[in-house]
């Protein structure tokens, strides 16, 4: 192998990998770290080197999937058809280009008609109707599969759970499989983060990650809090309906009472379809919601058909994104921010510059990595944008403006905070760098907020402002200190008179019995959300058991993964980590477990590997669970029994190799009703 086909081969895997991390904070952890233009760049940067180089190609490759797998906080859909990503267009050429392409397939020199719709940056999600009821709502997952949050969706006004049929629509079909975007409008979003600064919440850092959020509350009570909205777009599998043009099925979701884009167009030319995106060009900061560009479907459905689709994306769309609204400024200062657990951010401090209507003072930097790869430094003169017309970031340094040799950014080794000065760490394959000090200022403000916080202890009273006095008043110096708070000391802080002083009291003291998943998640484990809590509380039921388990019990656990196991782990092994819980629990705290399952196959551990006949696996794992079972992930010797199918892989050699009993899907309900 030559030197530089070892290049090639390093660089495809390291521009995998990091899109792979993206796509999963993107999609999974509705936390993205990259701006779409500079997600878009790594993207175009691995076609471009797997099209040069076909032999490097992989199945595998992000270029040939969609999103990322589903997370595990919620059950398993398998959509009928492929919930596919759009090819993106960032310049008119290649709009002309894709139409080029579609009519020389199609092999026709006429104008193709296009339908333009805005492309809303949001959540995508399919809704499916059987004889006009809603039956599950999914979100897209891994465009095969995604997770069921039809609860969630049901609260949303702009969903109907019954299809109606309006006057002259067409009739309602037997199943229809709808795919949408549910969004939140600008003025929704302001409200929205209005109201968690009142309750000492972080501020969503836009309308996308709000949604995306809000759809994927465990609590379905807390979802129908938020201003949701629908818009429909498209189909999966439809039965019982006869339709020739995308038009003409919009015009029959309305029928049905389904909400779709009213500024949707048909164009009967490309050349109007881009006179049309001109148009949304100039009218988008007057819309009530975010728009991102303006997607592209070629109109007719029998030429859709003709067209099909290639591994990620269909071949009779394409997205044409907006140019990112951008100026020109002076990079003053950078410096690094701690958040809530530990990260150390480079912020740039700029010189004041309007962007989209919008004053900018400051913008992120993301990670070391991002400020070396720009090569960003103090005095430089840089692009700024607007990413989604929220989120400031830095595009680029304008380098022929650049004078001297300016001053390079350099992480510090000891946390900036004052009064903190603890150790910055960078962990082994990640970007961020770390305080691990848990008595860092920066740190405990945010871990006492989230602590106390509706997920976790549920302290009422407790907000941002109250916070940060206890702790700069020194009367808190970690979640324990809460508890010995007295109604006296509260009095001499401002603003708190006594009577609010002593109901804050009772409240903390309300708080000494949570249940135990909710003690776990307000501890703030990194990677450690309300979900996760709950399967950590459920499978080892004490802190002692969850502090003191190996990583191997951890990934044993069904929904545990390597790196959430080794990050509680960490937390375990940690001694001030334990000291604070036990001076919790010395304090009074006293988390409560749900009663352990009884039963002659209560803890009993099953691992299901392979295609059971005939039992769905979310049947199978729910009806394990109903009698006091626990699904693992992966075979250990605390396996009781393997659950093996068709094509079973490398589980059921390992089950043989420990001696594991192994059932069939006919076993597996035969042990299960000696339970039931």
């Amino acid at each position: 192998m030559t030197a530089t086909s070892a290049d090639v081969q390093n660089e495809i895997a390291r521009l995998r990998r990091a899109l792979e991390r993206h796509n999963r904070l993107y999609y999974v952890e509705d936390a993205p770290e990259l701006p779409d233009a500079d997600y878009d760049a790594l993207f175009r940067q691995l076609q471009e080197l797997e099209t040069a180089h076909p032999e490097l190609r992989s199945e595998d490759s992000p270029t040939q999937r969609v999103g990322a797998p589903p997370a595990g906080r919620f059950p398993p859909v398998s959509h009928t058809h492929p919930m596919l990503s759009l090819q993106n267009a960032m310049a008119e050429e290649e709009v002309f280009e894709f139409d080029a392409r579609v009519r020389r397939i199609l092999e026709t020199e006429d104008p193709i008609a296009y339908l333009t719709e805005p492309k809303l940056d949001g959540i995508a999600v399919e809704l499916v109707y059987e004889q006009g009821q809603l039956v599950v709502g999914s979100t897209r997952g891994d465009g095969a599969t995604g997770e069921d949050v039809t609860a969630n969706l049901r609260t949303i006004e702009a969903v109907p759970l019954t299809l109606t049929r309006a006057s002259g629509a067409h009739p309602i079909p037997q199943r229809l499989e709808i795919r949408g975007e549910v969004i939140i409008s600008r003025t929704g979003f302001q409200t929205l983060n209005a109201d968690r600064d009142e309750q000492g919440q972080p501020r969503f850092a836009n309308p996308r990650n709000a949604a995306a959020g809000s759809l994927r509350q465990l609590d379905s009570r807390m979802t129908a809090q938020r201003p949701l909205d629908l818009l429909c777009h498209g189909a999966g599998a439809i039965e019982g309906i006869s339709v020739t043009t995308h038009a003409e099925f919009l015009d029959a979701l309305v029928g049905w009472g389904l909400k779709t884009n009213p500024l949707n167009r048909v164009c009967e030319s490309v050349e109007t379809a881009i006179t049309r995106y001109r148009d949304l060009v100039e009218a988008r900061d007057s819309l009530p919601y975010e728009i991102d560009g303006v997607v592209l479907k070629v109109n007719e459905l029998a030429l859709q058909e003709r067209l099909g689709q290639v591994s990620r994306s269909p071949r009779w769309a394409i997205a044409y994104k907006f140019k990112a609204q951008q100026a020109e400024t002076k990079v003053r200062n950078i410096v690094p921010s701690v958040g809530r657990l530990g990260t150390v951010t480079p912020i740039a401090e700029l010189e004041p510059v309007a962007v989209g209507g919008v004053t900018v003072r400051n913008a992120s930097l993301h990670n070391m990595d991002e400020v070396e790869r720009k090569d960003v430094r103090v005095g430089d003169t840089i692009i700024v944008e607007r990413a989604g017309d929220v989120i400031p970031y830095v595009v680029r340094v304008v380098r022929e403006k650049r004078v001297g040799r300016p001053r390079k950014f350099k992480m510090p080794s000891r946390c900036p905070v004052p009064d903190c000065g603890g150790h910055v760490v960078r962990e082994e394959d990640e970007a961020a760098y770390r305080c691990i000090n848990a008595a860092c200022p920066a740190q405990l403000k945010s871990r006492i907020r989230h602590f106390a916080g509706r997920g976790a202890l549920d302290i009422d009273g407790l907000g941002e402002k109250l916070i940060d006095q206890l702790v700069e008043k020194a009367l808190i110096r970690d979640f324990s200190d809460l508890y010995h708070v007295t109604a006296e000391q509260l009095v001499e802080l401002e603003r708190m008179a006594a009577k609010s002083a002593a109901n804050i009291v009772t409240s903390i003291e309300r708080s000494k019995t949570p249940p135990l998943d909710r003690f776990v998640y307000g501890l703030g484990i990194r990677h450690v959300g309300e979900h996760l809590a709950g399967i950590l509380a459920e499978e080892f039921r004490n802190m002692d058991a969850i502090l003191n388990a190996t990583e191997e019990d951890l990934v044993g656990v069904h929904g545990i993964g390597p790196e959430v196991a080794a990050s509680v782990r960490r937390f375990g092994a940690e001694r001030t980590n334990r000291q604070v819980v036990e001076r919790l629990l010395a304090a009074g705290v006293t988390p409560r477990a749900e009663p352990a399952p009884t039963g002659v196959l209560a803890g009993k551990v099953f691992v299901l590997t392979g295609s059971l006949e005939d039992l769905p696996r979310g049947e199978a794992e729910r009806r394990i669970k109903a009698v006091g079972g626990k699904v693992g992930s992966s075979v250990s010797k605390k396996t009781d029994y393997l659950v093996a199918g068709a094509d079973p892989g490398s589980k059921l050699a390992k089950a043989e190799k420990l001696g594991t009993p192994i059932l069939d899907a006919a076993g597996l309900v035969a042990l299960l009703a000696t339970a039931e």
